[in-house]
C-alpha cells in the first residue's frame, strides 16, 4: 500500500508530513521501530521507520545519514516522535529530506510508538490477507475456465473484465495469438512496427514493461512476461498499469500463471504433433514406403492431397558451430521453427513445413502458374531471412526446387532444393536464396578435384600416348568430331572436309589403339567427357588451381 492511504488511519493523527512530500506515494511493505543506533545495516526497501530519536539528538550528522541510507535503500519514509528527546526536527533534515523527496514524518507525543507499528502492521496484513483471497479467488476462476475447455481466450476475456482493460495474449515475435486480429485493436499499426524493428528483444523478461507509441495517438501498453519453459510470450494489457496498483498486477499475475500451464501443455500437444509430421516427411523422402498408396494414404492425415502441384524449399542454417547445448541447440531449432511458421500463416496460399536432417523444409501449394507465385514466395523467404538474422543472429539460406506436378513427385523436387542448396554453398554465398537449374557438364566437372580430372583423363588416353605417332592427332581429331555429330559418319566426315571411308578408317584405328568398341555406349560417354575435361584443363586450368 501507498504511505499516503497508511496515513489515513486513525492512528496516525496528529502526524504532519514536514518534508519529501512528493514521496508521499511511496509503496509500504512493513513497518519498523528504531531501537538501535546502527539501525542502517537492517533497513527493508518500502519499510517506514519511526522513532523517538533518541540516538540522534546530539548528532545531528547521524540522523542526516540516516536519512541519505534510507532514500539509497528504497525505505518509505521515516517518522519521529518529537518534543520528547528532539525538540524539533533540525532544518537541515528537513532541506535533505525534501531534496530527496524522502518522506519525513512529526508524529504526534500522545502517540505510542508501539501502537503505530501494531496496527500499521495489523492495516498491511489485513490488505495483503484480501488480496491473497482475491488472487485465490481470481486463479480458480482462471482455472476453471480451462478446465472446462473454454481455452485461454476465455482467461483474456474474463480478465478484461476484472480489470476493466483489452487483454491480448502475444507471442514471443509480439504476435497476437488467438482470435482477434490486429486491425481490430488500436495499437496495430505501432505494434507492427515495433515488431520489424526486433526492439522488443530487450524487453525484460522477469517484469512488466509498460512503454508508449511517441507517434501518432501516444498509446500506452504494458506486457506481462508468460514464461513457458523454453520461451516467453507476453499478455498485453492495453492501458497503462502502475506498480502501485498491487490488486491489479496480482490478478493479471494469476492470469499469467494459468496460461503459462495451458500454453505448455498445447506446445507438447503441437512437438508431439510436428514429431509425428516430421517422421512421415522423412520416410516419405527415403522412400520408406513401400507403395504409392500408402504415401496416398498417410499424407492425407496431413492435409496433403496427391493431386495437387507443389514446390519445395529448403532452409538451411548456414553457421552451427555456436558452442549450444543439446537443449539449447533445441530450443533454438522450435523458435526458429515457431518463426518461420508465423510467417508462413500470413502468407496467403498454404505453405506446409516440415523439419528434416536440421533443415527446415516448406512445401507450398501451388495455385496457379509458376510465375505469378515465385515473385510473392521469393519476397516471402527473404522476409523469413532477415527476421531470422534479426532475431537470432543467423543466417538462413533457402534452395527452391521446380514445381512438382503431383505429392509423389515430390521427394524429386526436395533433392532438386538440397542441390540448389549444395550449389550455393559451394560457391561461397552467405544468406542466399538460389532455384535449381540443371547443371551444364563443365560446371559439373569444375566440382571435381583438378588431380582427379586429370587422372580421368590420362587413363582415357594412355593407349595413344603410349604409340606416338604423327597421325595420332588426326585420329583424335576426327573421333572427337565423331562424338559431337552423335556418331554420324556423314556429318562427321562433313565437317572434317574428307571421304565417308576416311573417317570409317580413321575410327577403325581408333578402336584398335584403345581396345574397345566406339558403339559401346558406356565408351563413348567416357570418351566425350575425356574431350571436356581436356579442353577445361588446356583453357581454364586456372580454376582448378
Amino acid at each position: 500500500m501507498r504511505l499516503s492511504e497508511l496515513l489515513d488511519l486513525p492512528v496516525f493523527n496528529g502526524t504532519v508530513l514536514i518534508a519529501g512530500k512528493y514521496g508521499v506515494e511511496r509503496e509500504v511493505n512493513t513497518v519498523n521501530m528504531m531501537d538501535a543506533p546502527d539501525i542502517i545495516y537492517f533497513l527493508k526497501k518500502d519499510e517506514l521507520l519511526v522513532t523517538t530519536a533518541f540516538h540522534f539528538k546530539d548528532d545531528l550528522d547521524s540522523l542526516l545519514l540516516l536519512i541519505r541510507e534510507m532514500n539509497k535503500q528504497g525505505c518509505s519514509g521515516l517518522g519521529i516522535k518529537t518534543k520528547r528527546f528532539l525538540q524539533e526536527i533540525p532544518e537541515l533534515a528537513i532541506s535533505l529530506a525534501n531534496e530527496l523527496h524522502f518522506p519525513l514524518l512529526e508524529l504526534p507525543i500522545h502517540t505510542s510508538l508501539g501502537d503505530i507499528v501494531n496496527k500499521s502492521l495489523s492495516y498491511i496484513l489485513d490488505i495483503r490477507t484480501n488480496e491473497l483471497h482475491h488472487a485465490m479467488q481470481t486463479h480458480q476462476q482462471f482455472t476453471n475456465h480451462i478446465m472446462s475447455g473454454q481455452g485461454i481466450h476465455k482467461i483474456l476475456d474474463s480478465l478484461s473484465s476484472l480489470i476493466d482493460l483489452p487483454v491480448v495474449l502475444l507471442n514471443h515475435q509480439l504476435q497476437l495469438t488467438g482470435r482477434k486480429q490486429f486491425h481490430n485493436l488500436p495499437f496495430s499499426e505501432n505494434l507492427e512496427s515495433l515488431i520489424s524493428t526486433g526492439h522488443y528483444f530487450h524487453f525484460p523478461k522477469t517484469t512488466m514493461t509498460a512503454f508508449s507509441f511517441v507517434n501518432g495517438t501516444r498509446e500506452t501498453i504494458t506486457l506481462f512476461p508468460v514464461y513457458t519453459h523454453k520461451q516467453y510470450s507476453y499478455l498485453c494489457v492495453l492501458g497503462s498499469v502502475q506498480l502501485s496498483d498491487r490488486s491489479t498486477i496480482l490478478t493479471i499475475k494469476q492470469a499469467t500463471n494459468v496460461i503459462a500451464f495451458e500454453l505448455m501443455k498445447e506446445n507438447a500437444l503441437k512437438q508431439n504433433t510436428r514429431r509425428i509430421q516430421n517422421e512421415f516427411f522423412t520416410n516419405f523422402i527415403k522412400g520408406a514406403f513401400t507403395t504409392t498408396e500408402e504415401v496416398i494414404s498417410r499424407a492425407k492425415e496431413f492435409k496433403l492431397a496427391n493431386e495437387q502441384r507443389y514446390i519445395c524449399a529448403v532452409g538451411k542454417i548456414e553457421d552451427e558451430d555456436k558452442n549450444l547445448t543439446l537443449l539449447q541447440y533445441q530450443t533454438e531449432e522450435e523458435l526458429i521453427h515457431d518463426t518461420i511458421e508465423s510467417e508462413l500463416q500470413r502468407f496467403h496460399q498454404k505453405i506446409h513445413i516440415f523439419t528434416i536432417d536440421q533443415s527446415y523444409l516448406l512445401l507450398l501449394e501451388m495455385k496457379g502458374g509458376w510465375k505469378e507465385i515465385i515473385q510473392p514466395f521469393l519476397s516471402l523467404l527473404k522476409k523469413i531471412q532477415m527476421k531470422i538474422h534479426s532475431h537470432f543472429q543467423e543466417d538462413l539460406s533457402f534452395g527452391i526446387s521446380n514445381y512438382a506436378e503431383q505429392l509423389i513427385h515430390v521427394p524429386v523436387s526436395y533433392k532438386e532444393a538440397i542441390d540448389a542448396l549444395y550449389y550455393g554453398n559451394m560457391s561461397g554465398k552467405k544468406q542466399f536464396i538460389d532455384i535449381y537449374q540443371p547443371k551444364e557438364v563443365p560446371e559439373i566437372l569444375r566440382m571435381v578435384p583438378f588431380d582427379q580430372l586429370k587422372k580421368f583423363y590420362t587413363d582415357t588416353f594412355q593407349a595413344f600416348a603410349n604409340e606416338p605417332k604423327r597421325d595420332h592427332q588426326v585420329l583424335l581429331q576426327t573421333l572427337a568430331v565423331y562424338l559431337e555429330t552423335h556418331c554420324q559418319m556423314s556429318e562427321t566426315a562433313k565437317r572434317l572436309y574428307v571421304h565417308r571411308n576416311t573417317v570409317i578408317y580413321r575410327l577403325e584405328k581408333c578402336e584398335e589403339i584403345i581396345g574397345r568398341s566406339l558403339k559401346e555406349p558406356e565408351e563413348t560417354l567416357r570418351l566425350r567427357l575425356a574431350f571436356r575435361i581436356k579442353s577445361l584443363i588446356q583453357g581454364n586450368s586456372q580454376l582448378f588451381q
